[in-house]
């Protein structure tokens, strides 16, 4: 099925992108699960909004400091390897308006992606987002090589993040592929730590959420 745009109306008045967002990661935990070896498993991350107290006199004394936060939502997978206790070895992130609006979301979204894959976690960073212009993609290459100037993308795409290790040098493969509104969407390899990988075929996990959600 062609990618929908889920932002802007019609759709936006019909369906909430964020219970789209939770199915497709729902999915892509069942494909993953699917073909997993034995010893790994995926699970779904969704958090539409934050678990944050609001604050209240009555509770607690007045702060020494208060800063500034980033509390953006949450829509994505993990996978973990099993036979030294649940150890992450993979990452799905599906990024939302909310991790592309202001720069203090972008920035704590490129800092979250570059901890897995500085941790050598594999990692595959799919945006469908056409309500807002930034990129995560060039944030993301702002934090992980700043001196190299990244190349062009379009403004949507799918980017899977392979660690390495080439003849005693760490590294890390990229794999870009641009996504648009009315086209399929493609298959991408997911790093399973340094242990090998499985194909994400994002298209028939997108289908099948497309199909739960009646779109």
């Amino acid at each position: 099925m062609p990618l929908l745009d889920h932002f802007p109306p019609p759709l936006a008045g019909r369906r909430h992108w964020e219970s789209f967002h939770a199915s497709w990661a729902s999915c892509v935990t069942d494909a993953l699960n699917d073909t997993l070896p034995e010893d790994y498993f995926a699970e779904a991350k969704v958090r539409a909004w934050p678990r944050i107290e609001f604050d209240s006199a009555t509770q607690l004394t007045t702060a020494d400091l208060t800063l500034p936060a980033v509390f953006p939502p949450e829509f994505g997978v993990n996978v973990y390897e099993t036979s030294g206790g649940p150890t992450p070895v993979a990452a799905i992130e599906l990024v939302s308006p909310g991790n592309k609006d202001r720069e203090e979301t972008r920035r704590a979204f490129a800092a979250k992606c570059a901890t897995y894959v500085q941790r050598a976690i594999g990692l595959i960073v799919i945006d469908i987002v056409t309500s807002r212009q930034s990129r995560p993609f060039d944030e993301l290459m702002a934090q992980l090589a700043p001196e190299q100037t990244p190349p062009l993308t379009p403004p949507l795409t799918a980017v899977s993040y392979r660690p390495v290790r080439v003849n005693g040098a760490d590294s890390l493969e990229l794999r870009i592929r641009p996504l648009a509104v009315g086209e399929l969407l493609p298959t991408l390899p997911l790093a399973l730590g340094g242990l090998g990988h499985v194909m994400l075929d994002l298209e028939a996990t997108y289908e099948d959420a497309r199909e739960r959600s009646r779109l």
